[in-house]
């Protein structure tokens, strides 16, 4: 196991490194320049030329994305171009609000569909299982930012059960604070409900029917530890696609906060798109990119706990 959390961690290093350089370079694709969004477009061509090299945007993009990479080791993501705020201090405030929603839609999104793609298999063509397979086509089949709308329109505006929109802080109480993120993070955990069980109920028919589980059943296994040996099997795949569906919430979270006016980072990001400000997307993004690796190594090593065997594979 040890081995494995190294290798890990090394793979994710280099991963990082990489798509940190793909997205620099292509950040840089971007049409617009910083220098012209920050001094506007009335700035000299001297002007534009003395900001570019007090910000060393003249230097080659790997020199730049070198000096960032240090910088970012350092713990530092720097100051944007254009606004001067620190990059930091931006994280800081609007990250563990979106690492907030995205957390209680995903515990939502494995709370319900596990037991609902468990109760699904043991149901096998009943009717149990006919609604489970309803509610999962449902859900991927409504877009998240459509049901998002119906929410603020009925439970929301129409029956005054939640805000439509906008977000309370802890401080102001946890029954006002978890009112504010209840819809958005129904509107974002439901698509993964669908996908999740669905592949819950598909790994355990299929782990139902294999040998070991008929010869524990001609053996007297109870029928509670032969499910949970069946379950640990089936999960196999599921935590796999659960990782890669946490880190694929945060960019489907933009959409949700932009939707219900959450001040997470939908709101800087797309303010940093229109101002080409590549320091904010750079650092928003990489963010993502960070957690969206370190979320699949750790389905990696819990892979691994269900199942040691995948480690002579």
């Amino acid at each position: 196991m040890l081995r494995l959390i190294v290798d890990r961690i090394l793979f994710s290093l280099a991963t990082l490194l990489f798509v940190g350089l793909v997205l620099f370079v292509l950040t840089r694709q971007v049409p617009g320049s910083p220098a012209i969004a920050a001094l506007g477009a009335e700035a000299t061509e001297a002007q534009l030329a003395d900001f570019n090299a007090e910000h060393g945007l003249d230097q080659p993009v790997l020199v730049q994305y070198g000096n960032w990479l240090v910088s970012v080791a350092q713990g530092n993501f720097g100051r944007s171009f254009v606004t001067g705020r620190d990059m930091n201090e931006l994280l800081a405030s609007t990250l563990p609000i979106t690492l907030e929603l995205v957390l209680v839609a995903f515990v939502f999104a494995v709370v319900v569909a596990i037991p609902l793609g468990v109760i699904s298999a043991l149901a096998e063509g009943k009717l149990a299982d006919h609604l489970a397979r309803i509610i999962s086509v449902i859900g991927v089949s409504v877009p998240g930012f459509w049901l998002g709308l119906l929410l603020i329109r009925y439970p929301a505006v129409e029956w005054g059960w939640f805000p439509p929109g906008g977000y309370v802080p802890m401080s102001d109480g946890i029954g006002a604070h978890f009112n504010s993120i209840a819809l958005p993070a129904f509107a974002l955990g439901i698509y993964y409900v669908a996908i999740l069980s669905r592949m819950t109920r598909s790994g355990m028919i299929e782990v139902l029917s294999s040998d070991y589980i008929r010869t524990g059943r001609a053996l007297g296994i109870g029928r509670v530890r032969l499910l949970w040996y069946a379950l640990k099997n089936a999960l196999v795949p599921v935590v796999s696609v659960g990782a890669m569906s946490f880190g694929y919430m945060f960019g489907w979270a933009l959409i949700i906060e932009y939707l219900f006016y959450i001040p997470g980072m939908s709101s800087a990001l797309l303010t940093a798109v229109g101002q080409r400000d590549y320091l904010t997307m750079q650092a928003i993004v990489y963010v993502f990119t960070i957690i969206f690796i370190i979320s699949n190594a750790g389905a990696d090593i819990l892979n691994r706990a269900l199942n040691p065997k995948l480690a002579s594979l």
